[in-house]
């Protein structure tokens, strides 16, 4: 690997600690990316060169990011173009990113905003040399205590928070529900983090592609590598062994070895006629010891099981190309809602075949569905980004029993086993701040919260033991709100900047009924 000079690392020690790992990367790398400079015709040059003089150094020659965040279009979909602009001309408060208002003029400021939400007139390449000289080792496995610097009844009831607002997250005691520690993250966060089955170690995946191990016990990062350059989510496979990368950009999986992120096998995903395809997500399988991969573009649901590090791929063709998957408890089936936003069908993973069809219509969320049992039957709700519903499905029969009518279209839903409600949010509607509590044996509403009037109120987590729960006010100004879970009372408020997901150590690691897998 060759050396820096004097100069670089001078460079480097005016970097803020949060960037100067990247950043010695990026020196040691020499670059981050393996694509052909940006055309340079003549409507184009004046607004490639303003863009390589005044954001390249943080933003990369070809925008795949570096020490700032990637702008591509696919990357900034979370952001809305007003907002970039704003943030171009102001700054970003607890970042890097300094206002350009006194040094540009309004047209270039606009210039460059729409720039950088056009796609780029070359290839982006990431491939297997651009993944591994990305890798970052912090602390190499073994070189950190075993025991946890932070002293908690039950390791296994601790809470993350991602809070979005300002890119950190926050580790929370959610037995006593408080605060232990906040610590930066990478950009945009998505897909929720995952846990291996000790507790310990946590994996986060950000749209940028970047996967970040992080040492609950030590409070530290212990290692990064970027899988892509756009990034769905991550899984970690049940014996904690392997991390499995999906992205929309390049058309990839990626296997790495989850005690050092050291990449095992890059995988594109092909059908048999060479067509290409991003991937949706991919999810890991516990029961079947193996990750099951959801694909944008083409008919198919791929089953990968690891061996002698190694992926062997399992294609199983649908009938029609599938947005978002859910799972049955014991990974037997695989519901999927098709593209047309109309209806869903049920896959037997077994033997491949579809075995029911389910109406649907409003795009459901399967990914945010969730089960339980009702009447010694095990039944599954979802709720629909395009309709004013739940759907409650027999597991057994695969009919829709019930549909609940809701103040809006709903993201998430959330309970536990030992909770009689369901949680359900109205994200995408005017009624926002609402959140509907529904009783699981009655399959009725039986309360709507509205925690702060004009604010969203969105995803619910419990806790360990089903007792409390976590309640975000999805704003800048925002605050986690702990109810009791059995008699709904407000118990307290934790000041948040736009905290989105909570998620908690047991829940995940032990698949819990009623939180997202």
């Amino acid at each position: 690997m060759p050396s820096h000079s004097k100069n670089q690392e001078l460079l480097l020690v005016t970097i803020p600690h949060c960037c100067q790992t990247l950043a010695r990367t990026l020196l040691l790398a020499g670059a981050l990316i393996s694509t052909p400079a940006l055309a340079q015709d003549s409507a184009s040059s004046d607004i490639d060169q303003l863009y390589r003089q005044q954001c390249a150094a943080c933003h990369g020659p070809d925008r795949l990011g570096g020490m700032g965040p990637a702008l591509l279009p696919e990357n900034l979909s979370r952001l809305r173009q007003t907002e970039a602009l704003e943030v171009i001309r102001e700054g970003r408060p607890a970042t890097q990113m300094n206002g350009f208002g006194n040094r540009l003029t309004e047209q270039q400021i606009t210039d460059l905003t729409d720039y950088i939400y056009q796609p780029p007139d070359h290839e982006l390449h990431w491939g297997e040399a651009e993944i591994r000289d990305s890798r970052i080792v912090n602390h190499p496995p073994g070189s950190l205590p075993d025991k946890p610097v932070f002293q908690v009844d039950d390791l296994m009831n601790l809470f993350l928070v991602v809070e979005i607002g300002d890119h950190h997250v926050t580790l929370l005691d959610g037995d006593k529900m408080e605060p232990i520690h906040r610590f930066a993250s990478r950009y945009a966060l998505h897909g929720g983090p995952k846990y291996g089955p000790e507790g310990r170690y946590v994996y986060f995946g950000s749209r940028d592609g970047w996967i970040t191990k992080y040492d609950i016990y030590n409070l530290k990062v212990a290692a990064e590598v970027r899988a892509g350059i756009n990034m769905r989510n991550i899984a970690v496979s049940a014996d904690g062994r392997y991390v499995m990368a999906a992205n929309y950009l390049p058309h990839t999986l990626v296997l790495f070895d989850a005690s050092t992120l050291e990449m095992l096998e890059l995988i594109p995903v092909r059908n048999d006629a060479g067509d290409s395809s991003r991937v949706s997500a991919v999810y890991a399988a516990p029961p079947r010891n193996s990750f099951i991969a959801a694909l944008k573009d083409i008919p198919e649901a791929w089953e990968i099981r690891v061996q002698n590090d190694q992926a062997d791929i399992r294609r199983i063709a649908t009938d029609t190309v599938l947005d978002d998957f859910f799972f049955d408890p014991d990974y037997k089936h695989l519901m999927g809602a098709a593209r047309d936003g109309k209806q869903g069908v049920v896959i037997d993973l077994d033997s491949g075949d579809t075995i029911a069809q389910l109406p649907l219509p409003g795009m459901p969320h399967l990914g945010s569905g969730i089960t339980w049992e009702y009447q010694g039957r095990r039944v599954m709700a979802t709720p629909h980004f395009r309709t004013n519903a739940i759907s409650i499905i027999d597991m057994e029969n695969w009919e829709v029993i019930k549909t609940l009518e809701t103040d809006g279209p709903g993201f998430f839903m959330r309970s536990h086993e030992n909770s009689r409600y369901a949680w359900a949010d109205v994200f995408f509607g005017p009624d926002a701040d609402k959140v509907h509590v529904i009783d699981k044996q009655t399959l009725e509403i039986v309360k709507t919260l509205q925690p702060e009037p004009g604010k969203v109120a969105a995803h619910v987590e419990f806790d360990r033991h089903g007792e409390k729960l976590l309640l975000s006010i999805w704003d800048r100004d925002g605050a986690v709100i702990v109810y009791d879970a059995d008699t709904l009372e407000e118990l307290k408020r934790l000041p948040m900047d736009k905290p989105s997901g909570k998620y908690n150590v047991w829940n995940k690691i032990h698949y819990e009924e009623g939180t997202s897998h």
